[in-house]
């Protein structure tokens, strides 16, 4: 057999895997966005906590190979991934009990840069949803890579079907391209959307209460209007977001009182609402 058979295979193995695995989750939402920058992976590890604490059993998968920032957004940069007698990798605890897998949590600092071209970093992400041990669950999240490039087709081609998608964006001019990109692509995986989140909507003064539109005022419910989807939640621009960041402290687990902890728990029971009607 060729080198080049036997590599497709292999990566046929681990596709059917990794699907077989997946598809332990009751439901499966991958967070996208058209470009970085918008907070994805803020709200993928907020909506993540939020369904925990709703008594959800979730696992939190952080995909973006490049730029896995999820394990610092919880507070586990110290944790590493281990590997058991079966030679499957263990998923690291997260707050509530959150399964989180991700690649920073593999690599030897945070600081590491992967250096991979995309058909390696594509293959990497294979083979690790296939060797993880998800075990079963009510919802998987997914922090996808931000764009539309190998890496988020590879995990979109992976998804069981009734996997279902949330695109996040930010309110400026370049939303609707970011929104277009990101609903386009969901439709050609076949990935059913459940609608857009328009992260750093606004920013309210803690003094005085006034709303400001730092970003831009393009309507995030024409967005979704547009493109034939829900405007799912509009979230604040929120200092506090760096000070759980500085303290090693989950946002919605610091603020818990906060207008950003309360519009990301009402997403939350939207997207319970949603699936499990």
């Amino acid at each position: 057999m060729s080198s080049k058979q036997q590599g497709f295979d292999i990566s046929s193995l681990f596709q059917e895997r990794a699907r077989k695995k997946l598809s332990n989750f009751k439901n499966r939402i991958l967070v996208v966005s058209g470009k970085g920058g918008v907070g994805k992976s803020f709200i993928a590890s907020m909506l993540a906590i939020a369904l925990a604490e709703r008594g959800k059993s979730i696992a939190l998968f952080d995909a973006d190979v490049y730029g896995s920032s999820t394990p610092l957004i919880l507070g586990l940069q110290g944790i590493r991934h281990y590997i058991d007698e079966e030679g499957e990798i263990l998923p690291v605890e997260g707050p509530l009990g959150l399964k989180v897998v991700a690649i920073n949590l593999m690599l030897d600092t945070p600081e590491t840069p992967v250096v991979w071209r995309g058909p390696l970093a594509s293959r990497a992400i294979l083979e690790l949803a296939a060797r993880v041990k998800w075990g079963i669950g009510d919802y998987l999240i997914v922090d996808m890579p931000p764009g539309t490039g190998d890496i988020a087709i590879t995990i979109a081609q992976l998804m069981p079907p009734e996997t279902h998608a949330i695109v996040v964006t930010a309110p400026n001019i370049l939303s609707e391209v970011i929104v277009a990109k990101a609903v386009n692509f969901t439709a050609s995986m076949r990935i059913r959307l459940l609608g857009v989140v328009e992260n750093m909507s606004y920013f309210k003064c803690p003094h005085c209460g006034r709303e400001t539109s730092i970003m831009g005022k393009l309507s995030g419910e024409l967005l979704a209007s547009k493109y034939g989807t829900t405007l799912l939640a509009k979230i604040p621009l929120e200092p506090g977001v760096n000070k759980a960041l500085d303290t090693g402290t989950p946002y919605l687990l610091l603020e818990k009182e906060s207008e950003t902890s309360r519009i990301i728990r009402e997403l939350a029971d939207k997207v319970i609402k949603l699936l499990e009607k």
